[in-house]
């Protein structure tokens, strides 16, 4: 008992084997996420670095959004790396301190783009709902306490889940069946009963999903209301496009985490798991700056004047170097 024991405890790495079950297509999967992920970071760090460099741009809508962009690169920079890296491996190992680490940083990264929504539908409610009061309501204090507690709550979120990794030990086959070490394909694997572990999953999730969608959905219900009340055609056919584009991507983050870790285990099929987590994992981090900055003028006006700038300096500087 004791060698089987020390057996199980002895497991350092995993072999993660999603998309691994076709190997001609490997070229043209490589191909399709790594231009995914160029855009992905290109996208989110280029928003991040325009909000930090506009100072225009440093109210309470941008903060969240700036934030958000951040948590979807570390979202895409904890999976697509090693999953690039495992279309050119014959086995696709990864380590077990490997793993956990992946899974902390893309549960942080979820677990506060959840609470960053949230606060970023409320903001959208009282300006559009309270105009007058909005500056007072949403002043800078609290937009960075709201994020700074949706921080915290992301890393307690992810450590009671790594926490509670470490007490499994895991024996027979070491394939992950999945793209990247999520929890469910690690408790597959599992020697110990995982039941404790998806209890938590299960209730943990939940909160934080019930307490979140519930504050979005509420924040849209009387954004809608107020839109409907508007007298103008424009103003109201503009707000509905802009909301109609925001709500789409929030249900679609919302609906592939409620599909993977809400759900019981009893209805879950371990063949949804990896077309869902593109969705959560790829689409949704390449989609977001698309969909909150490029149909916003703010942000648009703000890359002009910076392109102007920048070109006018250029400008210059061939003037100045023309003369010497």
């Amino acid at each position: 008992m004791e060698m089987t024991e020390h057996n199980y405890s002895m497991t350092t790495e995993f072999t993660l084997t999603g998309f691994m079950d076709q190997p001609e297509l490997k070229p043209l999967l490589f191909v399709v996420f790594f231009v995914i992920y160029l855009i992905t970071m290109v996208g989110n760090l280029g928003l991040v670095a325009l909000i930090y460099m506009e100072h225009r741009l440093h109210t309470a809508m941008y903060i969240f959004l700036g934030n958000l962009a951040l948590m979807d690169s570390c979202c895409s920079c904890a999976v697509t790396p090693k999953m690039l890296e495992n279309f050119f491996l014959e086995d696709g190992t990864i380590s077990l301190y490997e793993c956990m680490a992946q899974f902390y940083f893309f549960c942080f990264a979820e677990t506060v783009d959840c609470f960053l929504l949230a606060a970023m539908a409320y903001d959208r409610y009282v300006a559009i709902c309270n105009p007058l009061q909005y500056h007072t309501r949403m002043s800078k204090k609290l937009c960075i306490q709201m994020t700074t507690w949706a921080y915290i709550t992301g890393n307690v979120h992810s450590m009671i889940h790594i926490g509670l990794l470490f007490r499994l030990t895991f024996c027979g086959s070491h394939e992950v069946s999945h793209f990247f070490c999520d929890v469910f394909p690690l408790y597959r694997l599992s020697c110990a009963d995982p039941y404790i572990n998806k209890l938590i999953v299960h209730i943990f999730t939940g909160l934080v999903l019930i307490f979140t969608i519930t504050i979005v959905l509420i924040s849209y219900f009387y954004i809608l209301f107020t839109i409907f009340k508007m007298k103008s055609k424009e103003g109201r056919g503009k707000a509905l496009s802009t909301c109609a584009s925001h709500f789409i991507s929030v249900s679609i983050f919302y609906g592939s985490l409620i599909f993977v870790y809400v759900q019981p285990s009893s209805v879950k099929e371990e063949d949804k798991d990896i077309p869902v987590a593109v969705f959560y994992t790829q689409v949704i981090p390449l989609l977001n700056p698309f969909i909150y900055s490029l149909r916003n003028k703010e942000v648009i006006n703000a890359v002009k004047r910076i392109m102007k700038n920048k070109s006018q300096n250029i400008l210059k500087q061939i003037s100045a170097s023309a003369t010497n």
